[in-house]
């Protein structure tokens, strides 16, 4: 544990997620870098959300009408927007520092693991599961685990 200023032993956690007052701007803890690369983090959550709802359209139309249960589509195509409101909600509650964006982060996170392993586990053809492995690994496993991992920091309290 390394010593604060009054000599008291501090959480090192705590000063990675520490934002920094007007007093502390300059000096060897100042974190302002960390809390630039969290707005970003946050910017590309409502990004990729946004980018999921269009998406979610074009599945529609190539989704076939007709699968082994009555509303498969209907299942796939709901998946799909609760994703991208989770990833909008989990950016904007986290932009505005709201302590909350830690349970929808940890929702959408499960979401988008769960959307990849029914993606890679139903496909039937070479092609589909090509596909699925390429969208799992390349878009939702690692948007899952930013959530995740998001939601382990959990919310930054301001101390005073």
């Amino acid at each position: 544990m390394k010593k604060s200023r009054e000599g008291e032993e501090t959480d090192p956690m705590r000063e990675l997620t520490a934002r920094p007052g007007p007093d502390r701007a300059g000096e060897p803890g100042d974190l302002r870098p960390r809390r630039r690369y969290r707005y970003r983090l946050e910017h590309a959550l409502i990004g990729c959300g946004a980018v999921l709802l269009p998406w979610t359209v074009v599945l529609a139309g190539r989704l076939p009408a007709t699968a082994t249960c009555g509303y498969g589509r209907t299942a796939w195509l709901g998946l799909d927007a609760f994703e991208a409101l989770g990833l909008i909600t989990t950016g904007v509650l986290a932009l505005r520092g709201h302590r909350s964006y830690a349970l929808t982060a940890t929702a959408t996170g499960t979401l988008l693991a769960l959307d990849a392993w029914l993606d890679t586990t139903t496909a039937v053809t070479v092609m589909e599961r090509v596909t699925a492995l390429a969208m799992a690994l390349g878009a939702e496993l690692p948007l899952a685990v930013v959530c995740v991992a998001l939601a382990a920091r959990g919310p930054v309290h301001e101390t005073a």
